[in-house]
């Protein structure tokens, strides 16, 4: 159940860790027992999953909580009248395999982002979202939390039992205790038809503010523009009848492996040599990337496959700052001639009350800056980071930034209900590593 072999580096080599010790529980009392005697030591435990934040909050210098036993789905409930049932999940499960089992009960995911190597566990406590605005992020879809906090209790919370402690705890950044399982409302399944198209990006965002916009007219829409050149690819996801789902087609795969990860893999080499090349090779990977449309499972379409590797930073803005916000971030780039292959993601999320959501309390678009493992980053994360500061932008907690407590209290309304919650159930800060430090208790 624990090993001395703990050596880890996340996903992006942003974050690595020589913890004392991994422990993989296989049931929750398990885990209430490593936590209690760490607890009585003096030790730190942080949950890690399988690596995708850019940022170092899973990293600890005590023990690490490997959940991939705890990984199956415990229990269905009965239907809704929409046909929607809630489904009680293991915390270790990946979201690839999440979307296969709740495929082979009939049922799937209203929405979600374009990776599935996530844990569930990760995704919903660093605040994981997909686009579409009258959809939320994970954490705004959980009905209930299994935690095991520090004084080696396991509780089972809801909106009406321990409502505080839930709702801290259903995007908590691991602060409050380690999750064991979640209930999640997940819906019947269904079908995807997929539109991608290279347009104009002026044209794109005139279009956002309209009633029947592309923002409000598509089930699921997002763009990505390439910086320095006039061009973004656009995507609009839709619910389709069953019976529109074709046969098996290795189309989307030549395209997917071809451009978005052989060429875009090329190009990004061919930049990382030459960097003053990048606008001219921006341009002409903004135009091979053509229209298509495809129609496939819901989670075969939300995932696109991604092997090239990247950091990331995401801000999260009121929707109707995203025109002047990235018009700023376009002129900052063509002043500075940045070297910059990878294009700026745009995505869009409805309100939600979750207390640490980056979309609490408002209509949001988020805008994503990544960058190749081969090329700097921090001038140009550095200075969106400022722009979006003057939109009340608010960091993903699982992607690149530098807030601090200070800066996060001002953005959050309900940011000291939290750390009260945070104070009461980990008064010795047993789950605290680096980053919940400066997040959480650094001015």
């Amino acid at each position: 159940m624990t090993t001395t072999d703990t050596r880890w580096r996340n996903w992006a080599s942003t974050a690595a860790a020589h913890p004392r010790a991994v422990a993989r529980p296989r049931t929750d009392e398990d885990l209430a027992r490593l936590v209690g005697e760490a607890a009585a030591g003096g030790r730190r435990m942080r949950a890690v999953g399988s690596g995708h934040s850019f940022t170092d909050c899973a990293v600890t210098t005590g023990t690490s909580v490997d959940l991939s036993a705890l990984d199956r789905i415990e229990w269905v409930g009965p239907p809704s009248p929409d046909g929607s049932r809630p489904v009680r999940i293991g915390a270790g499960i990946t979201l690839r395999r999440l979307c296969v089992e709740l495929a082979e009960r009939g049922l799937a995911l209203a929405n979600m982002g374009d990776i599935d190597a996530q844990t569930l566990a990760g995704a919903v406590s660093t605040g994981t979202h997909g686009t579409g605005e009258r959809f939320t992020g994970f954490a705004g879809m959980v009905e209930h939390v299994r935690i095991v906090t520090a004084d080696g209790s396991i509780r089972d919370t809801t909106p009406d039992s321990e409502p505080d402690l839930f709702e801290a705890a259903r995007l908590g950044v691991g602060s409050l205790g380690v999750i064991t399982a979640l209930t999640l409302r997940a819906v019947p399944a269904f079908v995807l038809h997929a539109h991608e198209a290279p347009r104009p990006l002026a044209a794109v965002l005139e279009g956002l503010a309209d009633t029947d916009g592309p923002v409000r007219s598509n089930d699921h829409f997002e763009f990505y523009w390439f910086p320095h050149t006039d061009l973004a690819l656009t995507k609009a996801n839709n619910v389709a009848a069953a019976d529109d789902l074709p046969l098996p087609t290795t189309r989307r795969l030549l395209d997917d492996e071809l451009l978005s990860n052989g060429l875009f893999a090329a190009t990004n080499e061919l930049c990382t040599l030459a960097p003053g090349l990048t606008p001219w090779v921006n341009r002409i990977a903004a135009r091979a990337l053509g229209e298509r449309t495809y129609t496939a499972p819901s989670h075969a379409v939300f995932v696109t496959p991604r092997r090239v590797r990247f950091r990331e930073m995401e801000y999260a803005i009121g929707a109707a700052d995203l025109a002047p916000a990235l018009a700023r971030v376009r002129a900052w780039l063509d002043r500075r001639r940045a070297a910059v292959p990878f294009p700026i993601e745009v995505r869009f999320a409805a309100a939600d009350d979750v207390w640490l959501s980056t979309a609490f309390g408002r209509r949001t678009a988020y805008v994503a800056v990544h960058q190749n493992l081969g090329l700097g980053f921090r001038e140009y994360f550095r200075a969106v980071e400022a722009i979006m500061a003057d939109f009340g932008g608010r960091p993903h907690w699982g992607k690149i930034h530098w807030l601090r407590r200070a800066d996060l209290a001002e953005l959050y309304p309900r940011f000291g209900d939290f750390l009260a919650v945070r104070d009461r159930v980990d008064p010795h800060g047993v789950f605290a590593n680096r980053y919940t430090g400066r997040v959480f208790d650094t001015a």
